[in-house]
């Protein structure tokens, strides 16, 4: 239905101002269920660690400088910065954001502005033609001009909160990918953390095969020596031989390792084809020059719901999927819109803006959907399945979380065990080695002895860099687990604009 009204301007909006107050009034009655947070059972505390006091948090902001390598920050620092993932979060943001202006902006009214020229010639013919009619018919002919600028408003009162529901919709789904791009940030901080130890190890276990190489080739020239002399056997000599070759075949496998993981790492944070096919270079430290942190600072499990970004962001979801539920119920009632127009229409350009000229025009329609055979309900049921969706999703989420910081507080735990008996073992091996040649030297055991001790001296080393690797990244992930770093808590989209820019 639409409304004309032809009476004076003064009477027209005495006329609208009780459907823009009844507008204004039943726009504060929001259509759809308010949000309310999932009650979970949660744990009331963690399994008893290591944990430290609230005056040392303000250190582990950035907590992967606990490890005090500065290669390790410059990496992180190059990969928050160039990563490609971490790019295109950030982008997403951007849309976000326009999202969220689109759906401000149509909780106001729309105002434009028309401007039109025109110039019309009526034909006499238009009338009969026979001679009575000729001398009308040439005062009918004429050439006209028309000229006009017209202001146009047009407005919806959102009588049930439907575009307030789309904006509180749009909110959320802007903080979700504010959240989301934390997560990928904190995810991004920690493969690199990762993978930085893996190549360290990698290199580490290099060194490792190469010296015990050398002191195999050094072995082995010595047995030759003693063979040449008739001092040993031939079976001593191929055994020394075989321990050497075996040694030499293994360093190839390692030495791709390395070239693979600096790919990896060189992809992490950011590098280009160009760098990537380029000599890669990411420093000389080595993997027990790489400190500890001896504790983590505390969090308890109920704070474990805000410090996670995939948390938040699945929260941001819900709150996101249960808002469009009200946009949807609210899109089965009726709609106000308003109208108005004020202008200026002459034939000459000289009248413009006059009195004269002047034109107006006010109106109002109310629609709404009468017989769709379904489809405005069939849009509610589609709202509140995804709602119901988003709640069942970030439970999930909740329980994963969960489960890592469980998994990452057992790993955290018996890598520290692992590594102390390897430790251990090392020593106990290498004293085994060296006693096993003072007797070869003295002729007191034989020298597949000595490749035994030798061997399982290898065998541990390798063994102690990968639960030194392990300790290290198990104390990475449980950082990440535990929700990245320690900073005051602040608003994760004023954040993710702040990196934005």
């Amino acid at each position: 239905m639409f409304l004309t009204f032809k009476e004076e301007p003064n009477v027209v909006f005495k006329g609208l101002l009780t459907p823009l107050l009844v507008g204004a009034i039943l726009s504060g009655c929001a259509m759809g269920p308010e949000y309310q947070a999932p009650d979970i059972a949660l744990p009331e505390e963690w399994p008893e660690h290591v944990f430290l006091s609230d005056k040392q948090h303000h250190d582990w902001s950035d907590w992967w400088r606990q490890f005090q390598d500065p290669k390790l920050d410059a990496l992180v620092k190059q990969a928050t910065s160039e990563n490609l993932e971490l790019r295109l979060q950030l982008q997403r943001i951007q849309e976000a954001r326009a999202q969220l202006g689109m759906s401000r902006a149509e909780q106001f009214p729309t105002v434009a502005l028309q401007a039109e020229a025109s110039r019309e010639r009526t034909p006499g013919a238009m009338l009969p033609g026979n001679g009575d009619m000729e001398p009308i018919r040439d005062l009918i002919e004429s050439t006209n001009n028309m000229f006009s600028i017209t202001g146009v408003l047009e407005y919806e009162v959102d009588l049930w909160g439907r575009l307030a529901r789309e904006r509180e919709a749009a909110e959320a789904m802007l903080e979700e990918s504010a959240f989301a791009h934390d997560a990928a940030r904190i995810g991004i901080i920690t493969d690199v953390v990762s993978t930085y130890f893996n190549l360290r190890s990698a290199e580490a276990q290099y060194r490792i095969t190469e010296n015990t190489l050398a002191s195999q080739a050094e072995s082995y020239r010595l047995e030759q020596l003693r063979f040449d002399l008739g001092d040993t056997d031939e079976l001593a000599l191929r055994q020394a031989q075989s321990e050497l070759e075996t040694s030499r075949a293994e360093l190839p496998g390692l030495r791709q390792r390395v070239r693979l993981l600096e790919g990896a790492l060189a992809i992490l944070v950011g590098k280009s084809p160009a760098e990537l096919f380029a000599e890669l270079d990411f420093g000389d430290s080595q993997l027990d020059e790489i400190v500890l942190p001896s504790g983590m600072p505390s969090v308890l499990p109920s704070d474990l719901l805000q410090r996670r970004p995939d948390i938040r962001a699945a929260e941001a979801t819900m709150i996101a999927a249960n808002a469009r539920i009200g946009s949807a119920e609210a899109s089965r009632l009726p709609s106000l819109n308003l109208s108005a127009f004020l202008g200026s229409s002459t034939a000459d350009t000289t009248d413009l803006f006059t009195s004269s000229a002047e034109t107006w025009g006010l109106g109002a329609s109310i629609a709404g959907p009468l017989f769709d055979f379904g489809r405005a309900r069939a849009q509610v049921e589609t709202a509140e399945a995804q709602a119901e969706q988003a709640n069942t999703q970030y439970r999930a989420t909740v329980n994963t979380a969960f489960n890592e910081v469980r998994d990452a507080l057992v790993t955290y735990d018996t890598s520290g065990e692992r590594i102390d008996t390897i430790h251990k073992q090392v020593e106990a091996i290498s004293h085994t080695y060296d006693l096993a040649k003072i007797r070869y030297r003295e002729g007191m055991t034989s020298f597949i002895e000595v490749l035994d001790a030798q061997r399982a001296q290898h065998s541990a080393e390798l063994e102690l860099a990968e639960a030194m690797r392990d300790r290290l990244t198990a104390t990475a992930t449980l950082f990440k687990a535990l929700g990245g770093g320690w900073e005051d808590p602040r608003d994760a989209v004023e954040l993710a604009m702040q990196q934005e820019e």
